[in-house]
């Protein structure tokens, strides 16, 4: 088994937010409203600094893109 990543160590996992909200013209601030998640959270989500998300968040952001958890969150193999 792999060792438990630390704290400073990156995940390996890339959050696609900014091009989802690209594709729907939809800014930060107008998901931040919809989903009920503050715009700072998004922002340590949208910059792969996020450690840890809840699932109703990503079922509420999944919900509101209109997408699938895999189209936003992918393995970076890097």
């Amino acid at each position: 088994m792999p060792p438990a990543a630390s704290d400073e160590e990156e995940s390996g996992i890339h959050c696609r937010l900014d091009e989802l909200l690209a594709d729907r013209g939809m800014t930060l601030t107008r998901l931040s409203e919809l989903v009920g998640v503050s715009l700072v959270n998004l922002s340590v989500l949208k910059n792969d600094r996020a450690r840890a998300v809840r699932f109703s968040t990503l079922r509420a952001i999944c919900e509101v893109l209109d997408c699938e958890v895999g189209d936003l969150l992918v393995l970076d193999r890097s």
